[in-house]
């Protein structure tokens, strides 16, 4: 069963955890620091990680930061904070959800679940695609003029969702389905900074690289007639 790492200085809370997420059939580590889970993480991968915001030594965010560095493990963030700008940045910074305090183990299990069941790989084979792209979901790498894409997870699944179907308009909601974050986590304006992240890496490779689309007030579509 996939391993879940729970970063959480409350006892109280991480024994929720714990009692919640082996009930479910997940193994489970618990430790209180955030430096120490991005070494455990170096050292023994976990499959998830449940991680507090508010931690003694660093903070959940920059755990998340440095995490990323070296692994694409999913991350759901804990916090006390529910304002717009706390999701919206952990988000950014390569989280997968963000879940309130306090909260329902029974949701978070559920959460766990549905995070796992989407980063699930797929069997497929490389892929050709209009546009000189190349979709290799085995690797997650897309190719792009016979170039890798330098993509975090959430910008592969992003694009590759608009490659998938030429001249659809997405909505931000429908993009962040595909990226793998609820659409209630109000997380919608952060797909604008991953389409302009991704926007900048085309053009690394073709400066006049205009494929994505943009279309005010409804989303965003691939065009590969604009290549």
């Amino acid at each position: 069963m996939p391993h879940i790492l729970i970063v959480e200085d409350e006892a109280a809370i991480a024994d929720t955890l714990v009692y919640a997420l082996q009930g479910e059939g997940f193994t489970t580590t618990w430790l209180t620091l955030g430096q120490a889970a991005v070494e455990h993480q170096r050292r023994t991968p976990a499959d998830l990680i449940i991680l507090d915001i508010g931690l003694p030594d660093i903070s959940g965010f920059e755990a998340c930061k440095q995490l990323r560095r070296f692994s694409e493990v999913p991350v759901m963030f804990l916090s006390a904070r529910d304002g717009e700008l706390d999701r919206v940045v952990g988000l950014e910074i390569g989280a997968d959800d963000y879940v309130v305090k306090p909260f329902s183990p029974r949701e978070v299990t559920a959460r766990v679940r549905a995070i796992l069941k989407r980063m699930a790989p797929r069997a497929e084979s490389p892929s050709p695609t209009a546009g000189h792209f190349l979709i290799d979901t085995d690797r997650m790498l897309i190719r792009y003029r016979g170039q890798p894409l330098n993509l975090t997870r959430h910008e592969f699944r992003l694009l590759q969702c608009l490659l998938k179907q030429p001249q659809r308009v997405f909505s931000r909601e429908q993009l962040l389905d595909a990226v793998g974050v609820p659409s209630d986590a109000g997380y919608e304006r952060s797909i604008d900074s991953h389409i302009k992240s991704v926007r900048a890496k085309l053009r690394v490779i073709e400066a006049e690289a205009e494929q994505i689309q943009t279309h005010r007030g409804l989303g965003y579509s691939f065009s590969p007639d604009r290549s």
